[in-house]
């Protein structure tokens, strides 16, 4: 039986995670999962494929998700009251155009700082509505796509074993960024198989395998560019049908609830393997 070794959401897109033994399921992922992004000046949104130092900035937001503290190596943390009436502002994720609430001077002097550029930090506002694709759609805030991404120990496994082959180091599974991380399965790569599965108070579809990007090859502790690895090694035995290289798998939120470290897995529907 697999059962739930990890849960991390990501207050604000592309910047480090938080873990936690239990978390709330919403409907649009882990509670506060990117519900925050940083935008530069035209409201385009950044990304550690662009600005690898967001890695190094570590969010921290209380559970009523009012005050939110960002973090990081040789500064001073700044705090800030979130707004969630503010006048809306246009964004763009990807070439989408959403909206954003505006979180102030304070926190974009600090970001401006940090990465070098001129930065602002916006919220999901209440009303944000965004549908995210795949064969079961959900929503989600600022994330990439889908609101929930699941990566198995044994996947990892799997891919530190053929860099071994290369002489390369293993890697750490914050490369990935996963919200759930499952060990018990004994062949990798099952979270590509599953169709629905309980775990906790809540039950989940399968939306898309996770197309990986350069975002992997970002040492996130250094908050640094560390490629060619592992998207190299993916093209050798992950390369996906509709292009790209697959890690791990993403899933659309059916019934919300309460997960916690130690919840098992229970899936009540298997599919094939996409590639």
């Amino acid at each position: 039986m697999a059962t739930v070794v990890g849960l991390t959401y990501y207050p604000i897109k592309g910047c480090a995670g938080t873990s936690s033994d239990q978390a709330l399921l919403t409907t649009a992922g882990l509670a506060h999962d990117r519900a925050f992004m940083v935008v530069d000046a035209g409201g385009v949104f950044r990304t550690q494929r662009r600005d690898p130092r967001l890695a190094t900035i570590r969010p921290e937001i209380d559970a009523d998700g009012d005050r939110l503290t960002l973090h990081r190596p040789g500064a001073d943390p700044v705090t800030i009251e979130v707004d969630t009436t503010g006048p809306r502002r246009d964004v763009d994720l990807f070439g989408n155009p959403y909206r954003g609430i505006d979180q102030g001077d304070a926190a974009a002097d600090w970001l401006s700082d940090a990465l070098g550029a001129d930065s602002r930090l916006v919220r999901v506002p209440p009303e944000h509505d965004r549908v995210t694709d795949g064969a079961i759609p959900g929503t989600a805030g600022y994330a990439d796509s889908s609101p929930l991404h699941v990566l198995s120990h044994t996947s990892l496994d799997v891919l530190n074993t053929r860099l071994a082959e290369r002489g390369e180091a293993p890697l750490p599974m914050d490369r990935f960024r996963p919200n759930v991380v499952v060990e018990g399965w004994p062949d990798p790569h099952t979270e590509d198989r599953i169709r629905r599965f309980t775990v906790g108070d809540a039950e989940l579809g399968y939306a898309k395998l996770a197309i990986r990007c350069a975002v992997t090859m970002v040492d996130q502790i250094a908050g640094a560019k560390a490629g060619p690895e592992p998207l190299r090694t993916f093209a050798d035995y992950r390369r996906a049908a509709q292009g790209g290289v697959a890690f791990g798998a993403k899933f659309a939120v059916l019934r919300p609830g309460k997960l916690s470290v130690g919840d098992e897995l229970a899936i009540t529907e298997w599919g094939a393997s996409e590639l």
